[in-house]
């Protein structure tokens, strides 16, 4: 019987960059909700209020005796934004709170960083699962609905008179998404249950809004805002929006507690998401 030469060999596949490994973890991460029926119902849900202002803005370019009272304009752009705020609490639940923790307690993180996968890697992988879900319920559907003005209307005299509503959505939606999901993640890395960290979220949201409310109640004074995380983003996005701040905390005020909180979750997820080192 013949003995084949088994010796080595030079490799003779494709080399993948470095750095793109995070493409792999997330494409695998959405591709998994996609095939999840609940969570389509979840997604199609979530654009039902497009279709409502999509409505509205095809009545008020087409009857124009409708146009004093459903005439599209910065507010509703903004009022739009905050209505998927709904949304987006329930599926960063949905998505976000198994994405490290489902990891952890099948002991698999250690799986994933023995590869040639940096910790970062993974983290971006990880992120851009929600984030990407989070962005198709915020951004996709408020840029449309910019472009849907121009086309019903069939010219660009409000895209030319509030030119910002383009950078304003953007940066609205990115600030929402980037604070839930790096929050979520920091808790996901904390715990083994994903029901516990779903829980642990709604509780911060909760707790921090209840806490902002007993001080109002107290002191009849909206400046303590910034003790409730939901409070500190409607705070920044309103101003983006050019619409008068509905707290009297001041808006850098806002905007470093937001920065906080995502540097805050970045700093936990370093601590938090690493492989086992093995001395021999």
């Amino acid at each position: 019987m013949p003995i084949h030469d088994q010796s080595y060999r030079r490799y003779g596949g494709l080399k993948t960059s470095p750095g793109r490994a995070w493409s792999v973890i997330a494409r695998a991460g959405i591709m998994t909700m996609i095939r999840k029926r609940a969570f389509m119902g979840l997604m199609l849900f979530a654009w039902l209020p497009f279709v409502v202002r999509a409505v509205q803005i095809y009545v008020a370019a087409n009857y124009p005796q409708t146009e004093t009272l459903l005439a599209p304009d910065a507010k509703m752009f903004r009022d739009f934004l905050e209505q998927q705020d709904f949304f987006v609490f329930v599926m960063t639940i949905y998505v976000g709170a198994g994405l490290i923790a489902q990891d952890r307690r099948a002991n698999a993180l250690q799986i994933y960083l023995s590869k040639p996968l940096m910790r970062a890697e993974y983290i971006a992988g990880k992120a851009a699962v929600l984030f990407t879900f989070l962005m198709l319920v915020t951004w996709v559907p408020g840029i449309l609905l910019l472009f849907l003005q121009v086309m019903f209307k069939g010219s660009f005299e409000f895209l030319k008179a509030n030119l910002f509503l383009f950078p304003a959505i953007t940066v609205g939606a990115l600030l929402e998404a980037l604070l839930a999901t790096f929050t979520m993640l920091a808790l996901s890395s904390l715990s083994k249950s994903s029901r516990y960290v779903g829980i642990l979220y709604s509780g911060i949201l909760f707790f921090t809004a209840a806490i902002y409310g007993a001080m109002l109640a107290i002191t009849g004074d909206t400046s303590l805002s910034w003790l409730s995380v939901s409070s500190n983003l409607h705070q920044i996005v309103d101003l983006i929006f050019r619409q008068t701040p509905r707290y009297a905390t001041p808006w850098q005020v806002s905007l470093i507690v937001v920065l906080g909180l995502i540097a805050l979750s970045i700093s936990v997820l370093e601590r938090r998401v690493r492989g086992v080192e093995i001395v021999t």
